[in-house]
């Protein structure tokens, strides 16, 4: 019986985890309503660029780079960006609070309460989109419309796989509230 048990967990999470690979977050539609803020979560290749072009569109009014180190200044940033330093100096932010995806959120929401803000577009990788969304999902509540936009990887095997495990151990923690 425990066998059957174990081989039943086994299998939903093989399956689970095919599932999370195949179904990664996606860009927005570029007819996505325009939202009040941007928040840009550190930690992947492609992110900040991302941002800083749909804010230079006119998609967002601000910028939150979420997680950055707390070195980092702007003009390391209009370095890194090859430019922008007119957009850089006016309307990118760079948070320095957090230290995961739970303390992003946690941080975004105090940026976004700090501007007034409804509405954000949250950007991270197309494989942290999930637990990303779930753990904004947390903190911000109906309070805010959040709209996902994944920059699009090619994770690798260990990367996808270390990310369900987390995603796993995140809603498991929740649900055990601790």
């Amino acid at each position: 019986m425990i066998l059957r048990f174990g081989s039943l967990l086994l299998i939903l999470y093989g399956l689970g985890f095919a599932l999370f690979g195949v179904t990664l977050g996606k860009p927005a539609k570029d007819k996505v309503a325009n939202t009040d803020g941007i928040v840009v979560i550190t930690g992947g290749a492609g992110r900040i660029e991302h941002g800083v072009e749909i804010l230079s569109e006119g998609k967002g009014q601000r910028l939150l780079v979420a997680g950055a180190d707390p070195s980092v200044t702007k003009a390391d940033l209009v370095h890194r960006l090859g430019g922008r330093k007119k957009l850089v100096q006016c309307c990118v932010d760079l948070g320095s609070e957090s230290v995961d995806t739970r303390s992003n959120a946690e941080e975004t929401r105090r940026w976004l309460q700090k501007q007034h803000f409804h509405s954000v577009r949250l950007i991270t990788s197309d494989w942290h989109m999930r637990r990303a969304r779930y753990e904004f999902r947390r903190v911000l509540g109906e309070d805010f419309k959040v709209v996902p936009d994944a920059v699009r990887t090619e994770p690798g095997f260990m990367t996808l796989f270390a990310e369900y495990n987390k995603y796993l151990l995140r809603r498991v923690a929740v649900w055990l509230d601790i």
